[in-house]
C-alpha cells in the first residue's frame, strides 16, 4: 500500500511539472510574439490554454482522491494540500500568459512604441521564479523558496520603472496612450506572475516547516495576542 501511495505522489509531482512547463512556455511565447512582432507565438499560447486547464482539473481531482482514500498524515498531508494550491497558482499564471498574448495581438496592429528591453527582462525574471518555485516544491528546498520570495521585490521595482517610463511617453505625446497602456498591462501581468510564483514559494516553506509565512501572519498573530 505504501509503495502504491508513493507512486501516486510521484505521478502528482509529474503532473505539476508538466503544468508548470506548459505555463512557462506560454509566458515565453507570449513575450516572443511581442518582442518579435509576430502573431504566431501569441496564437500558440491561446491554443495551449485548454491543456493547462485540463492539467489543473487533473491535479485537483488527484489531490482530492488521495485525501479521501489515503487519509495522509503530517508531511504527506501538507504536500497534497500544497499541490492543490499550487495547481491554482499555475492555472492563474496560465491565464496571465493568455492575457499577454491577447495584448500582443492587439499591439501588433500598430508600430511598436519603443524597443523592448525591460519587459523581456522582467519576463525572464518571472519565468525563473516560476521554475525555481516548482523546483523548490519538488525538492522541498526551503532556501531556494526563500530566494524566490526575495526576488519578488526586484520584479516589483522593474514594473515600477516600466510604469514611469511609459507614463512619460503618454504625457509627452497623447497619441501613444493606447500602445503605452498595452505595454503597461503586459508589465502588470508579468508582475502578477511573479506574485503567484512567490505564493508557491511560500507554500513550499509551509510544506517544509509546517509554518505559514504569508501576509506576515506571525507578526499579525503576535499583535493580536498583545491586544488581548
Amino acid at each position: 500500500m505504501e509503495r502504491l501511495f508513493d507512486e501516486e505522489l510521484k505521478n502528482l509531482k509529474e503532473k505539476l511539472l508538466r503544468m508548470a512547463a506548459l505555463v512557462e512556455e506560454s509566458v515565453e511565447l507570449s513575450i516572443e510574439g511581442l518582442k518579435g512582432q509576430k502573431e504566431e507565438p501569441a496564437l500558440e499560447v491561446l491554443k495551449r490554454e485548454e491543456g493547462v486547464n485540463l492539467l489543473d482539473v487533473e491535479i485537483d481531482e488527484t489531490c482530492l482522491r488521495l485525501l479521501a482514500l489515503r487519509q495522509p498524515m503530517a508531511g504527506d498531508l501538507r504536500f497534497i494540500t500544497s499541490a492543490m494550491k499550487i495547481g491554482v497558482e499555475l492555472e492563474r499564471m496560465g491565464d496571465l500568459a493568455v492575457n499577454i498574448a491577447e495584448r500582443t495581438i492587439e499591439l501588433l496592429k500598430a508600430p511598436l512604441l519603443k524597443p523592448l528591453i525591460d519587459i523581456p527582462r522582467m519576463a525572464k525574471m518571472s519565468q525563473a521564479m516560476l521554475r525555481d518555485s516548482i523546483r523548490a516544491f519538488i525538492d522541498r528546498d526551503e532556501k531556494l523558496a526563500s530566494d524566490v520570495c526575495r526576488r519578488d521585490d526586484e520584479v516589483d521595482s522593474l514594473d515600477d520603472q516600466i510604469f514611469r517610463e511609459l507614463l512619460t511617453y503618454m504625457i509627452e505625446n497623447p497619441a501613444t496612450i493606447r500602445r503605452a497602456v498595452g505595454l503597461l498591462l503586459v508589465g502588470r501581468y508579468l508582475e502578477r506572475i511573479a506574485d503567484h510564483a512567490t505564493n508557491i514559494a511560500e507554500d513550499v516553506i509551509y510544506l517544509v516547516r509546517g509554518k505559514t509565512i504569508k501576509h506576515h501572519i506571525d507578526k499579525i498573530r503576535e499583535s493580536a495576542f498583545e491586544d488581548i
